[in-house]
Protein backbone atom coordinates (compact mmCIF):
# COMPACT_ATOMS: atom_id res chain seq x y z
CA UNK A 1 0.00 0.00 0.00
CA UNK A 2 1.39 3.70 -1.34
CA UNK A 3 -0.02 7.47 -0.52
CA UNK A 4 2.47 8.11 -3.28
CA UNK A 5 5.28 6.99 -5.47
CA UNK A 6 8.34 8.97 -6.41
CA UNK A 7 9.71 8.32 -9.90
CA UNK A 8 12.74 9.92 -9.54
CA UNK A 9 15.57 8.67 -7.10
CA UNK A 10 16.47 11.10 -4.49
CA UNK A 11 20.01 11.44 -4.44
CA UNK A 12 20.57 10.66 -0.16
CA UNK A 13 24.06 9.49 -0.58
CA UNK A 14 25.37 12.82 -2.08
CA UNK A 15 24.78 14.47 1.28
CA UNK A 16 25.62 10.94 3.68
CA UNK A 17 28.77 12.83 5.20
CA UNK A 18 26.65 15.44 6.26
CA UNK A 19 24.30 13.43 7.88
CA UNK A 20 26.69 11.36 9.54
CA UNK A 21 28.70 14.57 10.82
CA UNK A 22 25.16 15.74 12.05
CA UNK A 23 25.09 11.75 13.89
CA UNK A 24 28.11 12.09 15.09
CA UNK A 25 27.67 15.33 16.85
CA UNK A 26 24.31 14.54 18.51
CA UNK A 27 25.59 11.17 19.35
CA UNK A 28 29.32 12.79 21.38
CA UNK A 29 26.83 15.68 22.74
CA UNK A 30 24.46 12.91 24.08
CA UNK A 31 27.51 10.60 25.83
CA UNK A 32 29.04 14.12 27.18
CA UNK A 33 25.48 14.92 29.47
CA UNK A 34 25.48 11.11 30.06
CA UNK A 35 29.09 11.15 31.82
CA UNK A 36 28.49 14.60 33.11
CA UNK A 37 24.56 14.89 34.07
CA UNK A 38 23.84 11.07 34.75
CA UNK A 39 20.47 9.06 34.72
CA UNK A 40 17.79 10.53 36.58
CA UNK A 41 16.72 7.28 38.31
CA UNK A 42 13.23 6.45 39.47
CA UNK A 43 12.53 4.67 42.75
CA UNK A 44 12.83 1.45 40.69
CA UNK A 45 16.11 1.51 40.63
CA UNK A 46 17.24 3.66 43.36
CA UNK A 47 14.83 2.10 46.47
CA UNK A 48 12.49 4.23 47.95
CA UNK A 49 8.50 4.14 49.20
CA UNK A 50 5.71 4.15 46.85
CA UNK A 51 2.22 5.07 47.87
CA UNK A 52 -1.32 5.23 46.70
CA UNK A 53 -3.50 7.72 48.16
CA UNK A 54 -7.16 8.19 46.86
CA UNK A 55 -9.42 11.16 47.86
CA UNK A 56 -13.27 11.83 48.20
CA UNK A 57 -13.01 14.91 45.50
CA UNK A 58 -10.06 16.01 43.35
CA UNK A 59 -7.25 17.48 45.37
CA UNK A 60 -4.55 19.91 44.25
CA UNK A 61 -1.11 18.22 43.65
CA UNK A 62 1.02 21.60 43.78
CA UNK A 63 -0.38 22.13 47.50
CA UNK A 64 0.72 18.34 48.66
CA UNK A 65 4.16 19.15 46.96
CA UNK A 66 4.38 22.13 48.79
CA UNK A 67 2.88 20.75 51.90
CA UNK A 68 5.34 17.40 51.82
CA UNK A 69 8.82 19.60 50.77
CA UNK A 70 7.73 21.72 54.45
CA UNK A 71 7.91 18.40 56.12
CA UNK A 72 11.08 17.54 55.05
CA UNK A 73 10.19 15.20 52.01
CA UNK A 74 12.61 16.07 49.68
CA UNK A 75 12.71 15.17 45.50
CA UNK A 76 9.18 13.48 46.17
CA UNK A 77 7.36 13.17 42.93
CA UNK A 78 2.91 13.73 43.53
CA UNK A 79 1.20 12.69 40.51
CA UNK A 80 -2.30 11.58 39.55
CA UNK A 81 -3.23 7.93 38.90
CA UNK A 82 -5.71 6.34 37.52
CA UNK A 83 -8.31 9.21 37.94
CA UNK A 84 -7.93 12.53 38.93
CA UNK A 85 -9.13 11.60 42.57
CA UNK A 86 -5.84 8.95 42.80
CA UNK A 87 -2.53 10.13 43.94
CA UNK A 88 0.83 8.60 43.63
CA UNK A 89 3.50 9.75 45.36
CA UNK A 90 7.61 8.42 45.18
CA UNK A 91 9.11 9.02 47.92
CA UNK A 92 13.32 8.53 47.38
CA UNK A 93 15.31 6.52 49.92
CA UNK A 94 16.70 8.54 52.93
CA UNK A 95 19.47 8.32 55.24
CA UNK A 96 18.55 7.71 58.93
CA UNK A 97 14.74 7.09 57.97
CA UNK A 98 12.73 4.62 59.44
CA UNK A 99 11.35 3.09 56.23
CA UNK A 100 8.29 1.25 57.93
CA UNK A 101 6.67 4.56 59.28
CA UNK A 102 7.52 6.78 55.79
CA UNK A 103 3.68 5.63 54.99
CA UNK A 104 1.99 7.33 58.25
CA UNK A 105 4.28 9.94 57.79
CA UNK A 106 3.45 11.07 54.45
CA UNK A 107 -0.49 10.03 55.62
CA UNK A 108 0.06 12.89 58.31
CA UNK A 109 1.63 15.50 55.93
CA UNK A 110 -0.71 14.95 53.27
CA UNK A 111 -3.54 15.12 55.60
CA UNK A 112 -2.99 19.20 56.23
CA UNK A 113 -3.90 19.18 52.87
CA UNK A 114 -7.72 20.40 52.59
CA UNK A 115 -8.33 20.00 49.30
CA UNK A 116 -9.96 16.63 47.92
CA UNK A 117 -11.32 15.76 51.83
CA UNK A 118 -9.63 13.22 53.62
CA UNK A 119 -6.84 11.17 52.46
CA UNK A 120 -6.93 6.72 52.55
CA UNK A 121 -3.85 5.13 51.88
CA UNK A 122 -5.11 2.37 49.15
CA UNK A 123 -1.52 0.76 49.14
CA UNK A 124 1.92 1.70 50.02
CA UNK A 125 5.30 -0.53 48.54
CA UNK A 126 8.74 -0.47 49.33
CA UNK A 127 11.47 -1.31 47.04
CA UNK A 128 14.77 -1.52 48.71
CA UNK A 129 18.63 -0.32 47.08
CA UNK A 130 19.59 -4.28 46.96
CA UNK A 131 16.54 -4.46 44.19
CA UNK A 132 16.97 -1.41 42.70
CA UNK A 133 20.31 -2.63 41.86
CA UNK A 134 19.12 -5.67 41.32
CA UNK A 135 16.93 -4.52 38.07
CA UNK A 136 19.43 -1.91 36.75
CA UNK A 137 21.72 -4.86 36.49
CA UNK A 138 18.75 -6.90 34.52
CA UNK A 139 18.03 -3.93 32.58
CA UNK A 140 21.24 -3.54 31.51
CA UNK A 141 21.64 -7.47 30.40
CA UNK A 142 18.27 -7.16 28.52
CA UNK A 143 19.76 -4.48 26.75
CA UNK A 144 22.71 -6.18 25.88
CA UNK A 145 20.84 -9.40 24.74
CA UNK A 146 18.78 -7.61 22.58
CA UNK A 147 21.61 -5.81 21.11
CA UNK A 148 23.48 -9.21 20.35
CA UNK A 149 20.37 -11.31 19.05
CA UNK A 150 19.77 -8.04 16.29
CA UNK A 151 23.46 -8.55 15.04
CA UNK A 152 22.59 -12.26 14.79
CA UNK A 153 19.76 -11.91 12.85
CA UNK A 154 20.78 -9.03 10.59
CA UNK A 155 24.19 -11.14 9.93
CA UNK A 156 22.41 -14.32 9.12
CA UNK A 157 19.31 -12.43 7.36
CA UNK A 158 21.68 -10.49 5.15
CA UNK A 159 26.02 -10.29 5.36
CA UNK A 160 27.91 -8.75 8.29
CA UNK A 161 28.39 -5.20 7.01
CA UNK A 162 24.34 -5.29 7.61
CA UNK A 163 24.40 -6.11 10.68
CA UNK A 164 27.66 -3.33 11.87
CA UNK A 165 26.01 -1.04 9.89
CA UNK A 166 22.38 -1.71 11.24
CA UNK A 167 23.74 -2.48 15.09
CA UNK A 168 25.91 1.17 15.12
CA UNK A 169 22.59 3.25 13.85
CA UNK A 170 20.40 1.72 16.86
CA UNK A 171 22.84 2.13 19.17
CA UNK A 172 22.76 5.56 18.14
CA UNK A 173 19.17 6.00 19.18
CA UNK A 174 19.35 4.69 22.15
CA UNK A 175 22.80 6.55 23.61
CA UNK A 176 20.67 9.62 21.86
CA UNK A 177 17.00 8.68 23.99
CA UNK A 178 19.05 8.29 27.26
CA UNK A 179 21.42 12.04 25.98
CA UNK A 180 17.91 13.75 25.90
CA UNK A 181 17.03 12.19 29.55
CA UNK A 182 19.95 13.15 30.82
CA UNK A 183 20.22 16.77 29.74
CA UNK A 184 16.46 17.49 31.16
CA UNK A 185 17.18 15.03 34.18
CA UNK A 186 13.71 13.35 33.08
CA UNK A 187 12.89 10.03 35.42
CA UNK A 188 14.46 7.36 33.85
CA UNK A 189 11.83 4.43 34.87
CA UNK A 190 11.13 0.47 34.09
CA UNK A 191 8.20 2.39 31.23
CA UNK A 192 11.05 4.40 29.87
CA UNK A 193 13.72 1.15 29.93
CA UNK A 194 10.71 -0.58 27.87
CA UNK A 195 10.61 1.93 25.38
CA UNK A 196 14.13 2.03 24.74
CA UNK A 197 13.97 -1.64 24.31
CA UNK A 198 11.00 -1.16 21.93
CA UNK A 199 13.13 1.36 19.90
CA UNK A 200 15.65 -0.65 19.33
CA UNK A 201 13.16 -3.37 17.60
CA UNK A 202 11.08 -0.54 15.83
CA UNK A 203 14.34 0.62 14.36
CA UNK A 204 15.33 -2.76 13.38
CA UNK A 205 12.25 -2.94 11.26
CA UNK A 206 13.02 -0.35 9.42
CA UNK A 207 16.16 -0.95 8.77
CA UNK A 208 15.74 -4.40 7.24
CA UNK A 209 13.08 -2.89 4.94
CA UNK A 210 15.34 -1.11 3.89
CA UNK A 211 18.29 -3.57 3.45
CA UNK A 212 15.58 -5.91 1.91
CA UNK A 213 14.93 -3.38 -0.84
CA UNK A 214 19.08 -2.71 -1.12
CA UNK A 215 19.46 -6.66 -1.29
CA UNK A 216 16.43 -6.90 -4.17
CA UNK A 217 17.85 -3.79 -6.45
CA UNK A 218 21.38 -4.98 -6.43
CA UNK A 219 19.70 -8.91 -8.05
CA UNK A 220 17.14 -7.65 -10.14
CA UNK A 221 18.90 -3.75 -11.76
CA UNK A 222 22.12 -3.99 -13.33
CA UNK A 223 24.35 -1.47 -14.15
CA UNK A 224 23.28 0.84 -11.15
CA UNK A 225 25.99 2.12 -8.68
CA UNK A 226 26.41 1.41 -4.84
CA UNK A 227 24.91 4.64 -4.35
CA UNK A 228 22.65 5.01 -7.14
CA UNK A 229 20.75 2.08 -5.44
CA UNK A 230 21.18 2.68 -1.86
CA UNK A 231 19.26 5.84 -3.30
CA UNK A 232 16.55 3.65 -5.01
CA UNK A 233 15.55 1.68 -2.07
CA UNK A 234 15.41 4.49 0.13
CA UNK A 235 13.21 6.44 -2.42
CA UNK A 236 11.04 3.30 -3.00
CA UNK A 237 10.17 3.04 1.03
CA UNK A 238 9.52 6.61 1.79
CA UNK A 239 5.78 5.89 1.51
CA UNK A 240 5.78 3.14 3.66
CA UNK A 241 8.17 4.55 6.28
CA UNK A 242 5.37 7.89 6.57
CA UNK A 243 2.63 5.11 6.89
CA UNK A 244 4.10 2.80 9.05
CA UNK A 245 5.58 5.85 11.44
CA UNK A 246 2.46 8.22 11.57
CA UNK A 247 0.15 5.75 12.07
CA UNK A 248 2.22 4.55 15.32
CA UNK A 249 3.55 7.88 16.23
CA UNK A 250 -0.22 8.95 16.46
CA UNK A 251 -0.40 6.54 18.78
CA UNK A 252 2.46 7.80 20.80
CA UNK A 253 1.26 11.15 20.61
CA UNK A 254 -1.90 10.31 21.92
CA UNK A 255 -0.20 8.70 25.36
CA UNK A 256 1.69 11.94 25.08
CA UNK A 257 -1.29 14.12 25.76
CA UNK A 258 -3.55 12.25 27.32
CA UNK A 259 -2.14 9.01 29.03
CA UNK A 260 -1.16 11.45 31.92
CA UNK A 261 2.32 11.25 34.19
CA UNK A 262 2.10 7.42 34.06
CA UNK A 263 2.60 7.26 30.77
CA UNK A 264 4.44 10.31 29.84
CA UNK A 265 7.89 9.67 29.92
CA UNK A 266 7.74 6.77 28.67
CA UNK A 267 5.30 8.23 25.61
CA UNK A 268 8.53 10.84 25.79
CA UNK A 269 11.31 8.31 24.75
CA UNK A 270 9.15 6.43 21.86
CA UNK A 271 8.57 9.78 20.41
CA UNK A 272 12.43 10.65 20.17
CA UNK A 273 13.20 7.20 19.40
CA UNK A 274 10.95 7.12 16.49
CA UNK A 275 12.01 10.40 14.53
CA UNK A 276 15.93 9.16 15.26
CA UNK A 277 14.99 5.83 14.33
CA UNK A 278 13.78 6.90 10.83
CA UNK A 279 16.81 9.33 10.14
CA UNK A 280 19.22 6.65 11.94
CA UNK A 281 18.03 3.81 10.12
CA UNK A 282 17.64 5.55 6.40
CA UNK A 283 20.55 8.11 6.35
CA UNK A 284 23.32 6.85 9.17
CA UNK A 285 23.11 2.68 8.01
CA UNK A 286 22.78 3.34 4.47
CA UNK A 287 26.31 5.07 4.32
CA UNK A 288 27.78 2.74 6.74
CA UNK A 289 26.98 0.25 4.40
CA UNK A 290 28.33 1.87 1.62
CA UNK A 291 31.46 2.82 2.97
CA UNK A 292 32.18 -0.60 4.01
CA UNK A 293 32.52 -1.47 0.49
CA UNK A 294 29.14 -3.33 -0.35
CA UNK A 295 28.39 -4.60 -3.77
CA UNK A 296 26.43 -6.33 -6.33
CA UNK A 297 29.11 -9.38 -6.19
CA UNK A 298 27.94 -9.92 -2.53
CA UNK A 299 25.00 -11.00 -3.26
CA UNK A 300 24.64 -12.77 -6.92
CA UNK A 301 26.10 -16.14 -6.49
CA UNK A 302 28.60 -17.20 -9.55
CA UNK A 303 27.77 -19.50 -11.90
CA UNK A 304 30.00 -22.93 -11.22
CA UNK A 305 31.81 -23.57 -14.88
CA UNK A 306 30.64 -26.94 -16.24
CA UNK A 307 32.77 -29.43 -17.11
CA UNK A 308 33.74 -30.27 -20.65
CA UNK A 309 31.56 -32.45 -22.57
CA UNK A 310 28.87 -31.92 -20.10
CA UNK A 311 25.22 -30.13 -20.67
CA UNK A 312 22.81 -28.20 -19.00
CA UNK A 313 20.81 -30.82 -17.23
CA UNK A 314 24.33 -32.64 -16.23
CA UNK A 315 24.22 -34.92 -19.33
CA UNK A 316 27.32 -36.33 -20.92
CA UNK A 317 27.77 -35.23 -24.54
Amino acid sequence: MEFFRIRKDIPFMRRALVFNVISLITFIAAVFFLATEGLHLSIEFTGGTLLEISYAQTPDLEKIRKQMDADGFLDTQVQNFGTSRDVLIRVPLAKDTDTAKVGERVIESVSKVSDGGTPSLKRVEFVGPQVGKELATDGAMALLLVVIGIVIYLAIRFEWRFAISAIIANLHDVVIILGFFAFFQWEFSLPVLAAVLAVLGYSVNESVVVFDRVRETFKKKRGLTTPEVLNHAITSTISRTIITHGCTQMMVTSMLIFGGAALHYFALALTIGILFGIYSSVLVASPLVMWMGVSRDQFIKAKKDKPEGMTDDGACV
